[in-house]
């Protein structure tokens, strides 16, 4: 069980947003390799990182933050936002990223997410952002017809390293995870599942050591980390120790 503390960039800085909502950001950290050294000296393992602009522009915006982050730390780190075609993709593990992450492109093209776990294989994820179970994309300023397990399906042997699946109406408002839809979307398919979107507290990772939802491979944690309503010791201690 994985820990994903979360660095979210807009503007080359570190935010979270609210519901996904560009303009409820609220910037955390001005230096972004400062945070994920920072993440990396806490003890955590994985780094997910969101490219915010990128995820509205369809293509890298903050590319100079990654950069950064990427020299400041030695952990793995996870990518998403605006990665839409195989050059993208090429480029972004060619400069140290581990895994990119798919999202929109893998509902308008989902040929192009097979052709990608091909070329690399174990290096493609993919990113299913839900809103009332449809599938949302553009960063997250459109929604789909598709539920989530329909897009899982959709690549159940292309070799997909992982789903990250986010609650859109739990993101950045610590509700707690939606660990029952997450788990439903793992028994669905055979493709490790992360959760996202509103883990607000230890009482949410004691949780996800239960039996029922240790199928999944992770979760991922942001905003509960920033305002301390999470302590990153007894967090990692507790999934140490399980």
């Amino acid at each position: 069980m994985i820990l994903f503390p979360a660095i979210d960039l807009k503007d080359g800085k570190c935010v979270r947003l609210k519901l996904g909502d560009m303009n409820e950001a609220t910037v955390f950290n001005d230096d972004p390799a400062d945070q994920a050294l920072s993440f990396e000296k806490q003890g955590f393992e994985y780094l997910h990182i969101v490219d915010l602009n990128g995820a509205f522009a369809g293509k890298p915006v903050n590319a100079g933050a990654v950069d950064a982050i990427l020299k400041a730390i030695t952990m793995p780190a996870q990518l998403g936002g605006g990665i839409r075609d195989i050059a993208t993709i090429e480029a972004w593990l060619t400069r140290g990223i581990r895994r990119v992450i798919l999202g929109t492109i893998a509902v308008r093209d989902p040929a192009l997410v097979r052709e990608a776990c091909k070329l690399f294989p174990g290096r493609v994820a993919v990113g299913i952002d839900a809103k009332g179970g449809k599938v949302a994309v553009e960063g997250w300023a459109e929604t789909s017809e598709l539920t989530a397990i329909e897009l899982a399906r959709r690549f159940e042997d292309a070799g997909v390293a992982a789903i990250i699946y986010t609650d859109i109406e739990r993101d950045g408002v610590l509700k707690g995870l939606n660990l029952p839809a997450t788990a439903e979307l793992a028994r669905a398919t055979s493709i490790p599942v992360i959760a996202s979107g509103g883990l607000a507290s230890i009482d949410d990772v004691k949780a996800l050591l239960t039996p029922e939802y240790r199928m999944l491979e992770g979760a991922i944690t942001g905003r509960a980390l920033y305002d301390g309503r999470l302590d990153p010791k007894e967090a990692l201690a507790l999934l140490a120790a399980a």
